[in-house]
């Protein structure tokens, strides 16, 4: 018997109309849908008149799922993997089972199509040629602020409570950082809100924004990369005898880094 095979299918990330003909054709085909919500999944499939087997695959028993499916593709069986929205295994469930099929031999095949985090990255105005995915941001205000940290632009998913301490952190940083706050993409209320740190942390402060939300934070400042040995440059002449503020402005004259810059960071450091 020909061994069967794994489909990695995107789903529409709110509007049910960005489904793929191909993505279609695949759920078709298939001779099992693993899916988050059945439920879900299910709406999205009865708009298209597919039917198909579905059994739930998630992150509480994709283990015990995963040897149950690689068992039926190594019998011949098409199992379509989706996620409740989006590419599976971008933050949602399927690396086990992506790296099972690798392991055992199986092909995997994976669809284009909707993803929040690019639209996003696209719809925020802010540089694309190089850019990270951080999934879903960190708590705690030390690893916040070392992911704002990154020479690149960032996108990531925050919790709707939770954009307005996030932006604080980030204004507390650069409060001119360039932001842009996404929320229900591709759905009815879709909003791109475009602003500097301060601008939206303080917008957002007294008012969450409701739904899902991807932050887009553009890149850090160029001199950024310098400000390690600059500080420390900094640090030698206080130990030295220097003043913070006067020391601050000759390192900063001979680095390039703004006085200001680095004497909020020797002061962070404290």
């Amino acid at each position: 018997m020909t061994a069967g095979r794994l489909v990695v299918c995107p789903t529409p990330i709110g509007n049910l109309e960005d489904i793929t003909l191909r993505a279609l054709s695949a759920l078709r085909d298939a001779d099992v849908v693993a899916c988050e919500d059945t439920r879900r999944t299910r709406k999205l499939l009865d708009r298209y008149g597919v039917k198909g087997k579905l059994v739930s695959y998630h992150e509480h028993n994709e283990r015990a799922r995963t040897r149950e499916l690689v068992g039926r593709m190594r019998d011949g069986a098409v199992v379509a993997l989706v996620s409740d929205a989006g590419m599976p295994l971008v933050s949602d469930p399927g690396f086990v089972l992506v790296q099972a099929c690798v392991a055992a031999g199986l092909a995997v095949e994976v669809l284009p199509g909707p993803s929040a985090a690019l639209t996003a990255l696209v719809a925020s105005g802010l540089p694309a040629d190089r850019w990270r995915f951080a999934g879903f941001l960190p708590r705690k205000k030390g690893e916040l602020a070392a992911a704002f940290a990154e020479p690149e632009t960032l996108v990531a998913f925050e919790s709707p409570r939770r954009v307005a301490a996030s932006l604080a952190v980030l204004a507390e940083l650069d409060a001119l950082r360039p932001v842009a706050v996404c929320r229900e993409l591709t759905k009815v209320h879709e909003e791109v809100v475009r602003g500097t740190a301060g601008e939206l942390a303080d917008r957002y402060a007294s008012e969450p924004p409701r739904g899902e939300v991807v932050l887009v934070v553009g890149p850090a400042a160029a001199t950024e990369p310098a400000l390690g040995p600059a500080l420390a440059a900094l640090e030698r002449l206080i130990e030295a005898g220097a003043k913070p503020r006067p020391a601050a402005k000759v390192v900063s004259g001979l680095t390039g880094v703004p006085a200001n810059t680095l004497y909020r960071a020797l002061q962070a450091r404290d």
